[in-house]
């Protein structure tokens, strides 16, 4: 029982279908490790985006570089060109990518005014970082038996991806982040004029960067877990 959202056969069925394209990018010439160079480039641009605050824009960035993580390791399998090397490139650049993209929604909510957010952003960010230290720590040390601890928790990182594409798209289409706001009454001995405390964009961007913070954290847990059962069975 591995309590995660994305099973081994999803997983199966989803490189299957990313195979014919990640073929028809090798016959251009482009090998795996391109693909993950491309697939970096793609976060850094969704970074960029979300730091102008352009959330409609990293939204969709994020999902292609989503998607496009699929590819690197499709053609490595059917080329035959699989490696320990290309495999540690995509590992490490994944975990480079998604945190650019984190610190780009940081910056652009501070920039908004929405302090809420960069903090949201940050925990995110440390809590999906600790889903795959404790992957990399326990496979490391030998906890690695079945399909390893990839399949292990709430929130990997494709559940991660969705949640915070979701978020990023309904901020850009409900309106822009900002600062958090205070309903002051009409009768308010205060000189400042009323104001309206609610932002859908605010409420959507906190929604998914929360729940990814929370699933994450859930998710390092399950694994620390699963490596000590694995551990009481040596």
């Amino acid at each position: 029982m591995t309590g995660s959202l994305v099973s081994p056969e999803l997983r199966t069925r989803v490189r299957g279908l990313a195979e014919p394209i990640a073929r028809g990018f090798g016959r251009l010439g482009l090998t795996p490790n391109h693909l993950t160079l491309i697939g970096f480039g793609i976060a850094i641009v969704a970074a960029g985006a979300a730091a102008a605050q352009a959330w409609l824009a990293a939204g969709i960035l994020v999902i292609v570089g989503g998607v496009f993580d699929l590819f690197d390791g499709a053609l490595a399998r059917a080329t035959g060109r699989a490696s320990r090397f290309g495999a540690f490139m995509d590992s490490v650049f994944d975990r480079w990518g998604e945190a650019i993209v984190y610190v780009g929604i940081a910056f652009g909510s501070e920039r908004a005014g929405f302090v809420g957010g960069a903090f949201l952003a940050g925990a995110a960010m440390a809590s999906a970082f600790m889903v795959s230290y404790t992957r990399a720590k326990g496979e490391s040390l030998g906890f690695s038996s079945g399909s390893g601890l990839a399949n292990v928790g709430l929130a990997p990182r494709e559940v991660r991806i969705v949640i915070l594409t979701v978020g990023l798209l309904v901020v850009g289409l409900v309106g822009a982040v900002g600062p958090w706001t205070v309903v002051v009454p009409v009768d308010s001995p205060y000189s400042f004029p009323p104001t309206d405390a609610y932002r859908p964009g605010d409420a959507a961007l906190s929604a998914s960067l929360g729940l990814i913070t929370i699933l994450a954290t859930i998710t390092t847990i399950q694994r620390i877990l699963h490596v000590r059962a694995l551990a009481r069975e040596d």
